[in-house]
């Protein structure tokens, strides 16, 4: 195996350490989403592939499925993440700018987007585009930090010498802002994650 591969995923269970020292389980918090959304079946999206916490997660549990992201850079951590698993067969990575994503309406059955909604700059937008390629009867489970949550991760952020922002818009928000577009909702929380799982009618 290429040293490059190893040396991301030693890196990756690093951080994964880091998480835990500052009392966030992030392998616990992606586990605590798959198991609390319900029958997983059809094809499956996953919007923002970052470095691949949540990509791992889909991917170890056995899911097939599209991970989209708009920074090939970002998502070259995932990749090498998911070649060291031995688990690429499973994971299908794409480019895709989120406010405008390529896919054809209805072409998904399930669609995660985890800690993603704080990162961006027009959340309804790419809200509205996950609305738009999500099948009807389909499920968007949009997860992210809570108060607590956010917190512990800018100070994370800070022992790296970063910052870390709360986003323009939160979960709640874009719970109001689905239900007045017919869609249902269910919430779910943690200690530190709040989730949602959006029902288009």
């Amino acid at each position: 195996m290429e040293k490059e591969i190893i040396d991301n995923h030693a890196r990756y269970l690093e951080r994964i350490k880091l998480f835990k020292s500052f009392g966030y389980d992030a392998d616990g918090e992606r586990n605590f989403i798959i198991e609390n959304v319900g029958p997983v079946s059809g094809e499956i999206l996953e919007a923002g592939t970052g470095k691949g916490h949540f990509t791992i997660a889909l991917a170890r549990k056995g899911f097939s499925f599209v991970s989209v992201d708009v920074s090939c850079d970002e998502q070259n951590f995932a990749r090498m993440n998911i070649k060291y698993l031995g688990l690429e067969k499973q994971v299908d990575f794409q480019i895709s700018d989120a406010e405008n994503l390529h896919f054809e309406d209805n072409s998904f059955d399930n669609i995660f987007a985890v800690n993603l909604v704080h990162h961006l700059e027009n959340p309804f937008k790419v809200v509205d585009e996950m609305a738009r390629i999500l099948n009807p009867g389909g499920k968007m489970v949009l997860s992210d930090f809570n108060k607590k949550g956010f917190e512990i991760i800018k100070k994370i952020h800070e022992s790296e010498g970063g910052t870390h922002d709360e986003g323009k818009a939160g979960l709640k928000n874009v719970d109001e802002y689905l239900l007045l577009k017919g869609f249902t909702s269910k919430e779910y929380n943690t200690d530190l994650q709040q989730m949602f799982v959006f029902y288009k009618q």
